[in-house]
């Protein structure tokens, strides 16, 4: 197990103002999320994860630039490649950049707390940038349960669970 000084360090960032009225203490909590799937993924990565809050306009231009998808998208992570030589244990890993409106949204259709919600992408673009993908089935099944795992910790309910035929949106909601 590694120690917390070894670990990446994570630092938020809040780009658009609107996160900070969504979710209470959004850069607290985005901060313990992020350092949960650290810990889970157990990766000998280290080095800084920026987890950036923005809106749907940023990350449209991010996804269409970088991923020539011309849309905006809920979460993008951005690896930093190799580390620079000499920067010791405070290179760069990656970014993640979370869209408000998308995330918002997906909330309400699946009827989850945007906080819920905010969770799973941090904790999904984090495990992206320390090497975890879902591109092959396999792959996907690891990495769903680890993020299950991470977001019991939180006691947020699983996100792919399939929602019960007769239980309304409400129902998946995470119960306080």
């Amino acid at each position: 197990m590694t120690h917390a000084a070894e670990s990446p360090h994570v630092v938020v960032r809040i780009a658009s103002p609107s996160w900070r009225r969504a979710v209470p203490a959004v850069a607290a909590k985005t901060r313990r999320w992020a350092a949960a799937a650290i810990a889970a993924a157990r990766s000998p990565a280290r080095g800084e994860i920026t987890v950036v809050l923005a809106d749907d306009r940023t990350v449209h231009r991010l996804n269409r630039t970088f991923r020539g998808k011309d849309k905006p998208t809920n979460v993008l992570s951005f690896p930093a490649g190799a580390p620079i030589a000499g920067a010791g244990a405070d290179h760069p890993l990656g970014d993640v950049v979370i869209a408000l409106g998308t995330a918002r949204a997906e909330a309400r259709a699946a009827g989850l707390t945007l906080e819920d919600h905010l969770a799973h992408l941090a904790i999904h673009g984090v495990l992206h940038l320390l090497g975890h993908d879902h591109e092959r089935a396999a792959e996907a099944q690891r990495m769903e349960r680890l993020e299950v795992r991470i977001l019991a910790g939180f006691a947020i309910a699983d996100p792919y669970a399939p929602a019960a035929p007769s239980a309304p949106p409400a129902a998946r909601r995470r119960r306080a």
